[in-house]
């Protein structure tokens, strides 16, 4: 069967194109503008991916397009589509008829964390042999890849809240059917679909009313949101974190980097790892948490956690170029941005940590979070910031930072002002969901 894939690079749909390759199919895709590490990923798979959207992508027809939810009605391959009658589908429906009918679905849900909290869930199973398969928006370490069909009954899916498609407004995790929800976080994000924060929660609860009886949901106890949409109703046995009855931790060093796991009174054990902060803590706690209710032993569980590796674009290290370390973050939103901001704060001694930062989500660039953005990059001795288009100035929104800014128009200029600054000892991270016009691999070389 040959499938054409719409937005193949994107990080769900990227996946995507694996799992369809994994089950035999010819699979082929269209994108603009595609950047490392999926296209990278694309790319060593084999899978032919056609730049731009033209409609001769479709011709001959292939056997099902599969449409990204990036896709609007007046692309020419949705229309052409449309128009021709092929046959088509979203993403996550292909998904859930195609890969996780029969699977017991682990799913992973929030605001932050889904894609880390996930990886470490999938880690903890296969460091188990229970050779899950899944669907992560990132590449964990060391694995190389976002998605694996996975020969056991465990399927661990990061499930986001964006909406499925243009002919299908629900958010994507409705399509999943977990048994085992993990529900990390809720605030309001994706303003370009969601008027409000009533309406992320109404979706939210929507997951929840599918887990079954049977099923697990596993939830932040801390978090105030997450706790009114269980209120609203739930059927399904719950296992709280970050609550002094449930699983919780106690952070040994500052950094984060040694925890004591607890489930209740029980110490549990010790956990010694690679990553920090109070963020990959609570992440750590809810992936321990479902692993346990799949019948993981914690000890187990957290000794696989000791040599997780992270995942790429999660603080990933890029390099130490002229004695300064450079790391990559995806944070793009406040509570993000302040919790990467602080793990590194606690880890760096007498280092200065300069936050180099892109405003670039929909949310982000229509200035939704204006009121609370200083405050979160208040952590950094220095900010440097690219000011595209943006929907707000951003002189006057982070004014509170008192003269430890740059903004520049360009990533050119950008790299030129940062290497200037930046002297032996410095931590340099760089935070963006997308490309940042190549700044990450120009401002290595810059500071080499």
């Amino acid at each position: 069967m040959h499938i054409h894939i719409l937005g193949i690079g994107g990080t769900f749909m990227a996946g995507l194109a694996l799992l369809a390759r994994a089950h035999g199919h010819q699979v082929t895709g269209s994108d603009a503008g595609l950047y490392p590490p999926m296209s990278t990923q694309l790319a060593a798979a084999g899978i032919d991916v056609m730049d731009g959207y033209r409609a001769a992508h479709l011709q001959p027809a292939p056997d099902q397009v599969v449409v990204g939810n990036a896709m609007k009605r007046g692309n020419p391959c949705v229309e052409y589509m449309l128009d021709a009658g092929l046959a088509y589908v979203s993403g996550p429906q292909w998904l859930a008829e195609q890969v996780l009918l029969q699977r017991h679905v682990l799913a992973v849900a929030g605001t932050h964390g889904k894609t880390t909290t996930a990886s470490m869930l999938m880690h903890i199973l296969t460091s188990a042999g229970l050779a899950p398969g899944y669907l992560i928006g990132g590449i964990p370490e060391p694995y190389g890849r976002s998605a694996a069909l996975g020969a056991g009954e465990f399927f661990v899916v990061e499930a986001d809240e964006y909406d499925t498609a243009f002919f299908d407004k629900r958010s994507k995790f409705v399509h999943y059917r977990p048994r085992t929800l993990v529900l990390n976080n809720l605030e309001y994000d994706h303003a370009d679909i969601f008027p409000d924060l009533a309406s992320i929660k109404r979706q939210f609860h929507h997951v929840i009313r599918i887990v079954p009886g049977k099923g697990r949901i596993v939830h932040n106890a801390a978090d105030k949101h997450l706790q009114a949409v269980l209120a609203q109703g739930c059927w399904t046995p719950t296992v709280p974190f970050n609550s002094d009855d449930g699983w919780h931790a106690q952070a040994l060093r500052a950094d984060g980097s040694v925890l004591a796991i607890h489930r209740g009174e029980c110490l549990l054990g010790e956990l010694r790892w690679q990553l920090q902060g109070a963020h990959n803590q609570a992440n750590a706690l809810a992936a321990l948490a479902a692993a346990s209710e799949v019948g993981v032993a914690p000890s187990q569980a957290i000794a696989a956690l000791a040599d997780f590796a992270g995942v790429k674009r999660r603080l990933e290290l890029l390099g130490r170029p002229g004695g300064v370390t450079v790391y990559d973050d995806f944070a793009h939103h406040p509570t993000a941005i302040a919790s990467t901001l602080a793990g590194l704060r606690a880890a760096a001694d007498n280092g200065r940590i300069l936050a180099v930062f892109e405003p670039r989500s929909n949310t982000m660039r229509a200035g939704v979070h204006t009121n609370r953005l200083a405050g979160s990059l208040a952590a950094a001795d220095h900010v440097f910031v690219l000011d595209q288009e943006l929907d707000w100035n951003v002189g006057e929104v982070l004014e509170p930072l008192h003269g430890r800014l740059t903004v520049a128009t360009n990533a050119a200029a950008l790299v030129r002002h940062v290497a200037a600054h930046a002297a032996p000892g410095d931590i340099i991270v760089i935070m963006s969901n997308g490309s940042f016009e190549g700044l990450h691999a120009n401002l290595l070389a810059a500071l080499s």
